[in-house]
């Protein structure tokens, strides 16, 4: 008797132990113009005057995420710089111990490098979609080409797109920040994950925002919440065989997509696409958003 409860007091110790090693995995999807302060294209791009201070404030919510999830427990860290060139965070001011995603193409966009060894997802700097009335830069995906894009009917942001990519591989979205119309915009497909709202929109170009400061602590706040109750939330998942349908300004571009044997045209300007799972479809809106007979290395 004496010695079995030894064994059982042995594995259960070891059991534990190899419970504790387990490491805890967040990824961190980030956009720029949710960041707190970025409200027109002056911060958006290379050639705006702001840009390079809009960077430091992105990077500044980066690593404010990152000590969140560390405040919460996570041990590794997987950042996707998802605006723009991909190329906006400032790299060497983050820990040395992240990884980042930098650059394009990829084949799941904004959630490049995500898997099922993640325990959850956070968006940072995330904005509504272009379907939406409301929100600093509505837009999906392209405000220069795109009016809409649905999954299986419901038109969806750009976080409704994510969400359901992080959800194909189990992993739930458990924080966002952003504006307003953001948050309210990604929870329909979320539920009600922690929000850090580090501005109002007022129009498309015009915000009340939060002091960069400011918006960097209320970040790491609602990213350790979320990462503590990660248990409390669900992926998001679509299953399979994904109808997505994206709809341009233009209807040139839809008629030439729809030359493609696996497209349909719904109408002058929408085409339909049927994807397997939510990859597949990832990997069809990356082409349309990539794609230039011209590219070269």
């Amino acid at each position: 008797m004496f010695s079995r409860t030894l064994l059982v007091t042995g594995l259960l110790t070891l059991s534990t132990a190899v419970g504790a090693q387990r490491p805890l995995k967040v990824y961190i999807s980030v956009d720029m113009e949710g960041i707190g302060g970025v409200v027109t294209n002056e911060q958006l791009g290379p050639t705006g005057f702001e840009y390079q201070r809009a960077r430091q404030f992105m990077t500044d919510e980066v690593n404010a995420a990152i000590q969140g999830a560390r405040d919460a427990g996570a041990t590794q860290i997987l950042v996707s710089d998802s605006h723009g060139n991909g190329q906006n965070i400032l790299i060497d001011q983050l820990p040395n111990d992240v990884t980042i995603i930098r650059a394009w193409p990829r084949p799941l966009m904004m959630m490049e490098g995500i898997d099922s060894t993640f325990d959850a997802a956070l968006f940072i700097g995330y904005h509504s979609g272009t379907s939406n009335v409301n929100g600093v830069r509505a837009h999906t995906m392209s405000s220069a080409t795109l009016t809409g894009v649905a999954l299986n009917g419901t038109q969806v942001p750009e976080g409704g797109i994510n969400a359901a990519i992080a959800g194909h591989f189990g992993v739930p979205i458990v924080m966002i920040s952003g504006d307003d119309a953001a948050i309210e915009e990604v929870r329909r497909f979320t539920g009600p994950i922690e929000g850090a709202q580090v501005k109002r929109a007022i129009s498309f170009h015009s915000a009340a925002t939060m002091t960069p400061k400011a918006a960097a602590e209320l970040v790491r706040q609602r990213a350790k919440a979320g990462v503590e109750r990660r248990g409390s939330f669900k992926p998001y998942r679509l299953g399979s065989s994904i109808a997505v349908e994206i709809s341009f300004k233009h209807y040139r571009a839809a008629e030439i997509v729809a030359y493609l044997p696996n497209v349909t045209r719904v109408n002058a300007h929408t085409i339909r696409f049927v994807g397997r799972d939510i990859v597949e479809v990832s990997r069809f809106l990356e082409f349309l958003n990539t794609y230039q007979p011209d590219l070269t290395p």
